[in-house]
């Protein structure tokens, strides 16, 4: 079904109504997205001439989506690689802290090292453990911010997938290094270089 534009200036204009709702129930920004999404995919297989109230209808089909999600990953008992960064990311400069996440984060960067490609895997670690919104993470790649939110929609079902690739020793002390001072010192330039410069390097070839 054909989706007129003022039917997405509907969508486009309650779309952060939506996620705060998502985020609300399921607790992280990656799974809020992906509620919104599948709201949105919802949306355009709608009749929307018989809908009276596009905003309620948006809002109770988001709420559903976001309920149904929330008791699938409890029953499922998933660990959260999104949420393992995001912890990390919490700890800040307190060692303790960081000690305790160490081996966890450790086991999440090579997961990403493993399953995502470097465009992916930089779209997915500074939304994640840094929240960065979907429109810097796409100037700082280069990309339109429908193609990063379809990179952090792609990065999320290739880390539920089984197949891997070989990550080297060396590059996953890179990574685990760069994440842990990003998070430490706040100066998250370094850690930028290092995932953008890999992930441009991607796009160029």
């Amino acid at each position: 079904m054909l989706i007129s534009e003022a039917d997405t200036e509907s969508f486009a204009g309650v779309r952060p109504r939506l996620f705060g709702i998502a985020r609300r129930v399921l607790g992280n920004p990656s799974d809020a997205d992906d509620v919104v999404q599948d709201a949105w995919i919802r949306w355009q297989g709608t009749d929307r001439s018989a809908v009276r109230d596009p905003v309620g209808f948006l809002v109770t089909t988001t709420s559903r989506l976001a309920l149904t999600a929330g008791q699938s990953a409890r029953v499922r008992h998933e660990i959260s690689i999104g949420s393992v960064l995001l912890d990390a990311a919490d700890c800040g400069a307190d060692p303790l802290c960081a000690a305790e996440q160490g081996q966890e984060l450790e086991r999440a960067l090579l997961a990403l090292l493993e399953k995502l490609s470097p465009t992916e895997r930089a779209v997915y670690i500074l939304r994640e453990a840094f929240d960065y919104p979907h429109r810097r993470i796409a100037e700082l790649l280069g990309l339109s911010e429908a193609n990063a939110r379809q990179l952090a929609t792609r990065a999320r079902a290739r880390l539920r997938e089984e197949r891997r690739r070989r990550a080297g020793a060396d590059e996953h002390r890179r990574l685990v290094d760069a994440f842990a001072a990003a998070t430490e010192t706040g100066d998250l330039a370094p850690l930028e270089q290092l995932l953008l410069g890999e992930g441009v390097r991607q796009l160029a070839a």
